[in-house]
């Protein structure tokens, strides 16, 4: 546990990446492996994680992200981007994969399928994309923490165009929208921010025990 907090501690929102250094693809694939397992509300997972590889995307990006650098020099760059509606068939992509995986018959889970669709069925379609961006965020908060546990930086990013990113990454007519985006790869002796010490509230001002 003790490592876990160091960690923690060790890590910040990285402002200036070293463009020399590349995450070994061990390490990514653990990242994956992270977002992958992340929970989500009924384990939906109504979202999509794009790697954007393609350096001339990226150069299209930094552009819409208020010509933040960190777009193009980090190693990786992820964007989370949540399902903007949805229908049923959000639920029985899940129970066809819980029946694949648990080996069960489409009877055995009717009745609890049925309640999901019949509860986040009744959200609107507003709602719906607010619940599914809390969820992108979720896996945001577990990519950061296992970041932190390989000691590879990360930069949790909302600075950008929302909608000029769901152009050039050509999300609307996936029915997506990019919620968040995040950017990994290895600190530059350059960044003063690393050197800053760390702002959190007091746990007495945090916590509160009822």
């Amino acid at each position: 546990m003790s490592n876990t907090i160091e960690n923690l501690k060790w890590r910040y929102a990285t402002k200036k990446f070293d463009s020399s250094k590349t995450i070994p693809d061990e390490d990514f694939e653990t990242l994956k492996k992270a977002m992958q397992l992340t929970a989500s509300s009924y384990g939906l997972q109504p979202y999509k994680i794009l790697n954007i590889v393609d350096k001339e995307t990226r150069t299209k990006l930094r552009a819409a992200s208020w010509n933040q650098s960190q777009i193009e020099d980090a190693s990786h760059m992820i964007v989370l981007a949540n399902f903007t509606d949805f229908g049923d068939e959000l639920v029985d992509d899940y129970f066809e994969n819980v029946i694949d995986t648990r080996d069960l018959k489409k009877e055995d889970i009717a009745d609890y399928a049925n309640s999901i669709k019949s509860t986040i069925g009744q959200l609107s379609q507003e709602q719906k994309a607010v619940w599914t961006a809390k969820q992108a965020y979720i896996v945001l908060g577990n990519l950061l923490s296992a970041a932190a546990q390989l000691k590879i930086d990360a930069c949790p990013m909302e600075g950008f165009a929302s909608d000029q990113y769901n152009e050039i990454l050509n999300l609307n007519s996936k029915n997506l929208n990019a919620a968040v985006v995040i950017t990994l790869g290895y600190r530059s002796e350059e960044d003063a921010t690393q050197h800053y010490k760390k702002v959190r509230k007091s746990e007495k001002q945090l916590f509160t025990n009822i």
